[in-house]
Parts: structure tokens; sequence; C-alpha cells
């Protein structure tokens, strides 16, 4: 008894360090990201980075999540949660009209990225760091038993289909120069981030786990 209860607080400690990596991670990739991206001209690595500060937002609400259910494995959605979860549904919302309007003003002018190698480089870091954590939560959502924890380890796949969106917007702009490239791989990262923020909303209105529903 005493060995069971040992593991499971040495595994709900690993489940936070998770949850705190994940937002340290972020900042730095928000950080990198909108400063190359706006070295870079290139819009869909700067909206990366700004949506890597939101997911940091985010990452505060699940750090809170794996505090409250080690205490109370079966309790449901607190304030604090709740509030969170609506900061970072306005966060992807304000996010969104921004990449859209500026997308569209650049295809109007056709504005070309002075580079997107940048986007190639951390797109691919992002796609390995996301897969490990993914990986890594849902070994330890497995152990515990927690759907909150196995729930969390299913958004993150989000973070890779936006990974992915940039490594091809960036990498086929690198390889053919063409015009559009960066603004349309933008309007596909803001079409993430709606559907991420009108989750955010979903959730902070009832007790159901991220992305559940998928």
């Amino acid at each position: 008894m005493i060995s069971t209860l040992k593991t499971d607080k040495q595994l709900y400690q690993l489940a936070l360090a998770l949850a705190i990596f994940t937002i340290v991670y972020n900042i730095a990739e928000g950080l990198f990201s909108t400063y190359m991206g706006f070295e870079g001209e290139s819009l869909a690595l700067f909206g990366f980075g700004v949506d890597s500060f939101i997911e940091a937002i985010s990452g505060f609400g699940i750090v809170h999540m794996v505090l409250r259910i080690q205490q109370q494995p079966s309790s449901n959605r607190d304030d604090f949660e709740r509030t969170a979860l609506r900061i970072t549904g306005f966060s992807f919302y304000a996010l969104v009209v921004g990449l859209v309007s500026t997308s569209v003003y650049n295809i109007a002018i056709g504005h070309k990225p002075a580079t997107t190698f940048w986007g190639v480089i951390v797109a691919l870091i992002s796609i390995i760091v996301m897969l490990l954590l993914i990986v890594a939560k849902i070994r330890v959502g497995k152990q515990l038993n927690s759907p909150a924890i196995l729930a969390d380890a299913e958004c993150t796949k989000v973070c890779i289909y936006m990974s992915v969106l940039l490594l091809l917007s960036s990498g086929i702009y690198e390889v053919t120069n063409f015009t559009y490239t960066d603004s349309l791989g933008t309007l596909a990262l803001a079409y993430f981030a709606f559907k991420e923020g009108r989750e955010c909303f979903q959730k902070a209105k009832s007790n159901n786990l991220c992305c559940e529903h998928d």
C-alpha cells in the first residue's frame, strides 16, 4: 500500500514536471519564433510564435489541473481552470483576427518573406518535442489511470498539426519561392487557432475533458 502511494506521488510529480516543461518550452519557442518571424518577415512563423505564448497561458491551467487531481482525482474543473480557459479562448480568437487580416493584406500586396528557413527549423524541433511530450503524458496518464492527463496528451496533438503546417509552408516557400505560400500557411494556422479557441470556451462551460469529443 505504501509502495503504491509512493509510486502515485512520483507519477504526479512527473506529470507536474511535464506540464511545467511545456510552459517553459512554449515561452522559449514563442520568443524565438516571433523574433525570427519578424526578422524574416514570415507571418506564419510569427503567428506560430504568438500561438506558443497562448499555449503557455493554457499550460498554467494544466499545472493547476494536475495539482487538483493529485489531491482529488475525481474532482471537476474549478473556477481557476475555467478562467484560464476563457482567457486562452479570447487570446486564440484575437490571434485569428490578426492572422487572417494580415494574411489577406499580404496576399493583396504580394508580400514575400525574406526567408522561411527558421520556420523549418522551429517546426522540426517542435514536432520532435511534442511527440516526446505526448508519449510521456500518455504513459503517465495510463499508469495513474487519469482521463484528464490522457486528454491533455490528446490535445497536444494539435500542436503537432500546427507544426506540420508551419513546416510545409516554410519548406515549400524555401524550395519554390511561391509568393503566397507563407500567407496560405498562416490562414491554415488561423483555422486551428480558431478551433482551439472554440474548444476552450466549450470546456469552460462544462466538465468535458480536452479533446474528448474528437
